[in-house]
């Protein structure tokens, strides 16, 4: 059987369950305004808390502001276990715009901004959502690092980076996590999480099911009537495999889903069919 730790740190920070809950889909569509049932919306992150789900993430640019807003609606005061990372450094124009702006100013004023939404005096992974072409990164990760001195930030974790984008921003400050798209269709991050993987760093895949070419795969479909379970949680259940620094975020505005997601924590799948 594959044997994976069900737990992770994050600097100090643990143990958190390896499954945590990425909140951004409890928005509107295409993660763009309030929820369509907002008492909908919170009972699913109510109750990823209540599966285990112990780590949430979101940022300020979903909604933008209202995936913050509403996970301190749902679970403010927070449970102490609950770890919350949030990320900065994307702006949302409109529904079809994710246009970086790592422009230090703007960073300072993301971060108070996410305190305030969060109910939060310190936030335990801050992360800098994408690298801005027109800043450099050492100015982008400035405010970052003054917020980290002040309290206001726990550690800091980066997004949408490569080896070499990380490597320089370890130069700077000390990175807990990376999180890039990485799924069973979308490896293009498999040096980055190799990377990490030898640094202990903690590695985040957003987009973890990917678009569903693979969940429909005969050899995903095949396993998953085999061990009587979803497609995607055989998906879940080989990132969780794959790296003990892996550290999924699957989100869903579906309970249903939620709880079918949760479940691939405890699947078991043997070694060969993984491979």
């Amino acid at each position: 059987m594959a044997d994976f730790p069900t737990s992770i740190c994050l600097g100090d920070i643990g143990p958190i369950n390896r499954l945590g809950f990425g909140a951004m889909r409890v928005c509107g569509p295409s993660v763009w305004g309030p929820p369509k049932e907002r008492k909908h919306a919170l009972q699913v992150l109510r109750r990823a808390y209540e599966l285990g789900a112990n780590f949430f993430d979101t940022a300020d640019s979903y909604g933008p502001y209202v995936d913050e807003e509403l996970i301190a609606e749902a679970l403010y005061p927070y449970p102490k276990d609950l770890v919350i990372a949030t990320k900065g450094g994307l702006v949302r124009p409109k529904a079809s715009r994710w246009d970086e702006d790592g422009r230090p100013e703007h960073l300072r004023q993301s971060i108070d901004g996410s305190l305030k939404r969060l109910k939060l005096e310190r936030i335990d992974l801050y992360q800098l959502h994408a690298i801005d072409p027109k800043v450099p990164l050492e100015d982008s990760l400035g405010p970052l690092l003054d917020a980290q001195r002040a309290g206001k930030i726990r550690y800091i974790g980066v997004s949408n980076f490569s080896v070499a984008e990380l490597e320089r921003a370890r130069k700077v400050a000390n990175i807990v996590s990376v999180q890039n798209e990485y799924n069973l269709d979308n490896r293009s991050s498999e040096d980055v999480l190799m990377h990490c993987g030898k640094l202990g760093i903690a590695f985040l895949p957003w987009y973890p099911l990917g678009a569903g070419a693979a969940l429909r795969s005969q050899r995903v479909v095949a396993l998953s009537k085999k061990l009587k379970a979803t497609p995607a949680q055989v998906a879940i259940a080989w990132l969780l495999a794959k790296s003990p620094v892996m550290l999924p975020i699957p989100g869903t505005n579906s309970i249903q889903h939620l709880e079918q997601n949760m479940a691939a924590l405890a699947l078991q799948i043997k070694r060969e069919d993984l491979e």
